[in-house]
């Protein structure tokens, strides 16, 4: 089964029908079978695994220990932005329960094991988006490294079919305002400071 289709028994959810009619599921079954490739599926799952969290805390160890007074609070931002990061995304998934791309057609293989049942927002798309601002925030030269790794661990979740499209830019614009509204909450720290 390919499109969701209605059934007397079950009628289709508002996100059967959201994704029925913006055909976003060809999206994802596209990205899903180019990954069928082996290089394609083992640099995206490695991205996704380093996207859990490992990148993620190594670069929050690496700006506290070796960044001065600046690194330790930048490193100590991007750990409170990801607690309520997690709140948000975990209460977002619960009320939304829109189910993932493999769990709804057919042709969509998850080429990894999902953390958690639903699909809505991506989780590692909105910490990789509020990550990165905030830590380009008090580190800008590290703008070469973070962006790159953010749009490949966004791409990663369509590609391993764990998520749909708009889920990975509903959570880019999640990730975008919570850290944009931990910067304001944070003297003398900005991502335009010049």
């Amino acid at each position: 089964m390919n499109k969701p289709t209605p059934s007397l028994m079950s009628p289709m959810s508002s996100w059967q029908r959201l994704t029925a009619h913006s055909g976003e599921w060809r999206l994802c079954l596209l990205a899903n079978r180019w990954a069928a490739r082996r290089w394609a599926t083992a640099l995206f799952s490695t991205v996704s695994r380093l996207g859990d969290g490992v990148f993620w805390y190594s670069l929050m160890a690496v700006m506290a220990l070796f960044g001065g007074g600046r690194g330790l609070q930048g490193a100590l931002h991007m750990l409170a932005t990801s607690g309520i990061a997690l709140l948000m995304y975990r209460g977002l998934k619960r009320w939304t329960r829109r189910p993932r791309p493999f769990r709804e057609h057919e042709g969509i293989i998850a080429r990894v094991p999902p953390l958690d049942e639903f699909s809505f927002p991506s989780g590692h798309t909105l910490h990789a988006v509020s990550f990165t601002l905030v830590a380009l925030a008090y580190e800008p030269l590290l703008a070469w490294l973070l962006l790159p790794f953010t749009v490949l661990v966004g791409a990663s979740r369509v590609v391993l079919g764990l998520h749909y499209p708009s889920d990975v830019l509903a959570a880019g614009v999640i990730g975008t305002a919570l850290a944009s509204l931990s910067l304001r909450l944070v003297p003398g720290v900005s991502l335009f400071a010049l």
